[in-house]
């Protein structure tokens, strides 16, 4: 059944889940004192913040109970949509269910945060020398259900670029 092999795929999204609470609860649990936590000089460090807002911070200055519902609801629908993709899309590869399932991981993670914080726990900062604007400021922080979504978002989008390009020789190689 095509279903059940899609639904395979969410062994992923449990895990992104456990590693995204584990790795979160872990940093919330240490004294903030403790933070910044140089891992590699001046490229990769553990910090402990809260974003209440969106992706790389958008909105964060925004923190309000109506944008905190917004955004849980927005969560929801993407989640829903993502389930829904998975359980009823149609020719769907298993690239494109891994895809989805990391993103519905990433998308239950922070939507949990959220739900439980009213924002969203980021603890890995990355500084970017190499790029002409990260001279001295860091990459946006960011966790591990930031990354899930991240990885699938590729994913899918190599999916849909790579398998459709695939796809054509095939389509061209039936002659009427």
């Amino acid at each position: 059944m095509a279903v059940s092999g899609r639904l395979r795929f969410l062994w992923l999204t449990l895990a992104v889940v456990f590693l995204d609470r584990a790795t979160k609860a872990w940093i919330e649990s240490r004294p903030a004192d403790r933070f910044p936590v140089a891992v590699i000089d001046n490229f990769f460090y553990l910090v402990n913040s809260r974003n209440p807002g969106i992706a790389f911070s958008f909105f964060a200055g925004l923190s309000s109970p109506a944008l905190r519902a917004v955004l849980i609801a927005g969560s929801l629908v993407i989640i829903v949509v993502i389930v829904w993709l998975l359980i009823a899309g149609r020719g769907i590869s298993a690239v494109n269910a891994a895809g989805l399932a990391f993103l519905l991981g990433g998308a239950t993670g922070n939507l949990t945060d959220r739900i439980l914080h009213g924002a969203v726990t980021d603890f890995i900062e990355v500084y970017l020398h190499f790029l002409p604007w990260q001279t001295f400021n860091p990459w946006p922080a960011f966790n591990v259900a930031d990354s899930a979504i991240t990885i699938g978002a590729v994913l899918v989008l190599l999916d849909v670029l790579l398998g459709r390009l695939s796809e054509a020789p095939h389509s061209n190689s039936r002659m009427p």
